[in-house]
């Protein structure tokens, strides 16, 4: 019997790269496998459908789902995950000195949709108290001018976004003093290069999390591996063996990390970070499957409905191939 011949998309990260190096394949396929950068992956699939399993957006992938139009069937990989309250960053000169001095502030967005300011908006609500409709927000290219929405959305008139001019940046306008701050992902260049009256919401924004994650016991998703539909329709079996393959990628990465004899990664102490994340989270601090992360889940749809961004409240099984849910024991 032949394999499927399968197109694949994801980010070259730790948890990935034993798809790319051949250590680890999807059973029953032959895979070309393309390293993108999330931005890029995203775009070419909500708009052109490239790729036959793909890093999506959490945010594209639940707006989708709740209007019914969605062309990618999730499995639960999640193959990007950050903390965001260092994802806020301001002029230290507007007299912004705690996340409540953003009300009526102007702040730049590369996309209101995009997941990472989705969580954002709804840490500052549900933690701070300040709400979307607080805020004047504007919307392009944090580098390169012309950035819009990957995927067309509709929000309540109460909410103030407007798009910034075709020949500016959000970078430069933080710089200028245009804006009084920016949040998303990236870090805009202007902070990376010490511009000055240029700083973060939260200096110590590492113990900011490690709180947030106590009391909470979220870590945010942000990105999760989608199977082109129409390929599972013809290829039931297909969730499954994608799944097993992120699965055991994630394994040999997370065991990678705690080898103490030759270092996997650049930093001189990795494997005490590795402890460290054990010692707050738990031995799996970053998991797989729905059950371990529906909380989660549940959290982020009910930012994402209540932003304006899904029609309808989106139940986390939606998100995801059935199959890839109940895998078998033995």
């Amino acid at each position: 019997m032949s394999k499927l011949n399968l197109s694949l998309s994801v980010g070259n990260y730790d948890r990935t790269q034993a798809l790319f190096d051949g250590r680890v394949s999807i059973e029953g396929c032959n895979v070309r496998a393309v390293p993108l950068e999330p931005e890029e992956a995203f775009h070419r699939a909500f708009r052109y459908e490239e790729f036959d399993v793909t890093e999506i957006s959490m945010s594209s992938h639940m707006m989708t789902t709740a209007r019914g139009d969605n062309k990618y069937i999730g499995i639960p990989a999640f193959l990007s995950r950050v903390f965001r309250h260092s994802g806020i960053y301001i002029r230290t000169d507007r007299g912004i000195k705690s996340p409540e001095d953003l009300r009526g502030k102007t702040i730049g967005v590369p996309e209101y949709q995009i997941t990472a300011n989705v969580w954002i908006r709804g840490i500052l609500e549900d933690e701070y108290g300040v709400k979307p409709t607080e805020i004047h927000w504007r919307r392009g290219g944090i580098e390169e001018p012309g950035r819009g929405e990957r995927a067309p959305i509709s929000l309540d008139p109460a909410i103030d976004l407007q798009q910034i001019p075709d020949d500016k940046t959000l970078s430069d306008m933080l710089e200028s003093g245009e804006i009084d701050a920016y949040i998303g992902a990236r870090a805009p260049s202007c902070f990376l290069r010490g511009a000055p009256n240029v700083g973060r919401l939260f200096d110590n924004y590492l113990e900011v999390e490690k709180d947030y994650f106590r009391r909470t016991r979220i870590f945010p998703i942000m990105h999760m591996v989608g199977i082109r539909k129409s390929l599972v329709e013809e290829n039931p079996w297909l969730p499954v063996s994608v799944y097993k393959a992120f699965l055991e990628a994630k394994r040999l990465a997370v065991k990678e990390l705690n080898e103490i004899c030759h270092l996997a990664v650049t930093l001189p102490w990795m494997v005490h970070h590795h402890n460290e994340a054990k010692a707050l989270m738990g031995d799996d601090y970053w998991p797989y499957g729905l059950e371990a992360n529906r909380h989660v889940i549940e959290t982020f749809a009910r930012y994402h409905h209540s932003q304006g961004l899904s029609v309808r409240l989106v139940k986390p099984e939606e998100l995801f191939a059935p199959s890839s849910l109940d895998l078998s024991k033995i």
